[in-house]
């Protein structure tokens, strides 16, 4: 827009305006520093809550996601299922690609793995129950499961020497689970073989 010479713009809030100038001299002056200022304060406020949005994480696929144990205190807790909506957003198609495939290779009864996930969830409860009486040093641990495509991702801490490996097998057993993933550590000072939950990350 062609502003007239004996115009000047003038700041208000978030917004620049034009109104006359008192005088020749002031007609060469510029406002523009202060509808910069208005602009770099607007977007001061508007920035971090664009930014939280971006960050803050979510169980946008509704994955079950739980806390099985904890008596390791100070064991990182798993982000598990929760991303960026960023993040879901870049996963959605693959997430879906992923589910029907099971079913178009003859894999799964359902036409999606992800529809099996709340009855694993359940089943998963009763396992685990069973192995608290067969394997009861599973419970000296602090553990998180997430229930995902017919996966399992065990996520958390164990005493040292735990036998791992027999526990996962056992996990495996559960009606429908096709695969369990181990990202457990008895030495968490050293860090974890996950992403840790930070709800503004």
């Amino acid at each position: 827009m062609h502003v007239p010479a004996t115009e000047e713009p003038r700041a208000s809030g978030a917004f620049c305006f034009w109104r006359p100038a008192p005088a020749p001299f002031m007609a060469r002056r510029s406002s523009v520093p202060g509808c910069v200022k208005a602009l770099s304060v607007a977007l001061s406020l508007l920035l971090p809550l664009e930014l939280a949005r971006a960050q803050a994480v979510a169980n946008y696929g509704h994955d079950p996601f739980v806390q099985v144990s904890t008596r390791i205190a100070d064991c990182p807790e798993p982000a598990g299922p929760r991303v960026s909506e960023a993040e879901w957003r870049r996963e959605a198609h693959h997430r879906i690609e992923q589910g029907n495939h099971c079913w178009t290779e003859g894999r799964c009864r359902l036409a999606n793995a992800f529809q099996y996930d709340n009855e694993i969830a359940e089943s998963l409860q009763r396992r685990l129950q069973t192995l608290a009486a067969t394997m009861p040093a599973w419970q000296d641990s602090t553990l998180w499961i997430t229930v995902r495509g017919r996966w399992l991702t065990v996520q958390g801490c164990v005493r040292p020497g735990f036998a791992v490996a027999p526990f996962l097998t056992a996990l495996r057993e559960v009606a429908d689970v096709e695969k369990v993933i181990d990202q457990t550590t008895s030495t968490p000072t050293r860090g974890v073989p996950y992403v840790r939950y930070a709800p503004g990350r």
